[in-house]
């Protein structure tokens, strides 16, 4: 049968002398040298009691080290279950007791509380480090180069990635062989993405963005990745010449915007910048491609899904769209209320359907029957709405929706207007308990630099382009807008702050 994932991500490379990776110190890991570091680590697995379908818990920094360990678990048949670096340990305390792992993988930092954890649920520890030293890497360094990899079919789990839990615990997404491996062939066929690529990677590695977008389409197409442990300004201006694909999230972007070493002549060699795990603002889009001639394209997709649109490479790339499905991927839009196909340009319920929508989540069938129909569609949550020429809008999140007075306001639209505002960097839009109205409407603004927030000029210019019952009550200026790891604004925190 084979190993359906490894099989077509790395096999083909095993004897390659090509580069794979470059760390931050320079130092260059080829195909060939990775296939053989996965086989000593694959071994250290087994020998660690790893069997297949075992999950294996992994919160680590970011190295080489960990894009080994990723390889190695599928080769084992194990199952990679990468978490936040940020977690804390009563947070990780529920990640390990729900996901029952055979094995739990942290830096040499957190073992002391972890252990404890690690032994209720009966899982073996080892240490991984910033440096790439620890128990895990001595272990697979008395393994051999060989390792006979484990068969894994198309419906077996590779990887359980947990979502963030912002409207109850979280959940675990179960993504299989066929879910990862049809998202990168389609995503290598639309980016157009080759072996004569450099792909600058300074994104997270335990979200799909960082992991399975960026390694995964890398891995598949043999492309050189320039790996760095975090975004750096510095480094990425230091390494745009010599790149030509750039996986960011928005605030890549707006931090390059405030470098003025950022040029056309500077990004001369770049093929392609892509932007997911959190709307790009269309000013954004547009400055900059002001400043570099190259417009941003960008993509939408989720923890349960992958990647579901696209803008495209050839042809327009259109600001504040998320473009069209990818290959062998079908979208419906449907009212939220009843779930009856919406025709038209109305704001409606997103769902998917694919071979990359996940199989459900990790022990939680009722959640599963809700969000996953017998159709094969999954209702993603999120509000949207097809343009004229076919792209898709995102408007929000259901959940964000703000019923005021019986009318429903999307904060996408307020937002937009007061992002128009000069003088306003941009704004986020929540609805807060009223006693009369249900929700009022209440909008945070970070302002340009010296400026201060004058609210009547704000509602005397929102008020020319909405109705009254779409305006901010209450108009908070903020230095930041709390955000996680991948750049999305968290509005339940504003919510939660502001609720009274």
């Amino acid at each position: 049968m084979g190993n359906y994932l490894y099989d077509s991500l790395i096999a083909p490379h095993e004897s390659s002398d090509a580069v794979f990776l470059v760390s931050d110190n320079g130092e260059e890991l080829t195909f060939g040298a990775f296939f053989q570091a996965t086989s000593r680590m694959s071994h250290a697995l087994v020998k660690a009691g790893v069997g297949p379908g075992d999950r294996i818990v992994v919160q680590a920094p970011k190295t080489v080290e960990m894009v080994v360990l990723y390889a190695a678990c599928l080769r084992a048949g194990a199952v990679f279950l990468p978490l936040n670096t940020a977690y804390t340990t009563q947070e990780l305390a529920y990640f390990i007791t729900d996901a029952d792992p055979a094995l739990l993988i942290c830096s040499s930092d957190r073992i002391a509380p972890l252990e404890t954890i690690a032994k209720r649920s009966g899982a073996r520890v080892y240490t991984l480090d910033a440096d790439g030293s620890g128990t895990l890497g001595q272990a697979a360094a008395q393994q051999q180069n060989s390792f006979e990899t484990v068969a894994r079919g198309t419906d077996d789990l590779a990887a359980l990635l947990y979502t963030s839990g912002t409207t109850g615990r979280s959940k675990g997404a179960m993504l299989s062989h066929d879910n990862l491996l049809s998202n990168a062939q389609a995503l290598v066929d639309l980016w157009q993405i080759t072996d004569a690529d450099t792909l600058l990677h300074a994104l997270p590695i335990f979200h799909t963005h960082g992991l399975f977008v960026a390694l995964n389409t890398a891995l598949l197409a043999g492309t050189k990745v320039r790996f760095m442990a975090k975004f750096d300004a510095d480094a990425i201006v230091s390494e745009l010449p010599r790149s030509t694909l750039m996986m960011g999230v928005p605030t890549f972007y707006t931090r390059l915007l405030d470098d003025a070493r950022l040029t056309r002549d500077l990004v001369t060699n770049m093929r392609l910048f892509i932007s997911g795990s959190a709307p790009l603002l269309a000013e954004t889009h547009v400055a900059f491609e002001q400043r570099t001639g190259m417009r941003i394209l960008e993509r939408y997709g989720m923890t349960e899904t992958n990647m579901i649109t696209s803008n495209p490479v050839d042809g327009p790339r259109l600001a504040g769209t998320v473009g069209r499905p990818l290959p062998g991927t079908e979208i419906a839009l449907t009212s939220a209320a009843t779930g009856e196909p919406v025709e038209g340009g109305a704001v409606v319920m997103i769902e998917v359907r694919g071979p990359n929508v996940f199989k459900g989540y990790w022990k939680m069938p009722e959640k599963t029957a809700e969000e996953l129909r017998d159709t094969g569609f999954f209702i993603t949550g999120d509000l949207g709405r097809l343009t004229d020429r076919g792209y898709l809008q995102i408007v929000g999140r259901v959940k964000d929706l703000i019923i005021s007075g019986g009318y429903n306001i999307y904060p996408k639209e307020v937002e937009d207007v007061l992002n128009d505002i000069d003088g306003i960097v941009e704004s986020a839009v929540f609805g807060v308990p009223h006693a009369d109205f249900g929700e009022a409407v209440i909008a945070a603004v970070i302002m340009d630099r010296g400026l201060t927030c004058d609210t009547d000029a704000i509602q005397s210019q929102v008020a020319e382009r909405l109705a009254r019952f779409k305006h901010p009550r209450r108009i908070i200026p903020l230095d930041v807008l709390p955000r996680n790891t991948m750049g999305k604004v968290q509005k339940n925190v504003l919510r939660a702050e502001y609720a009274t």
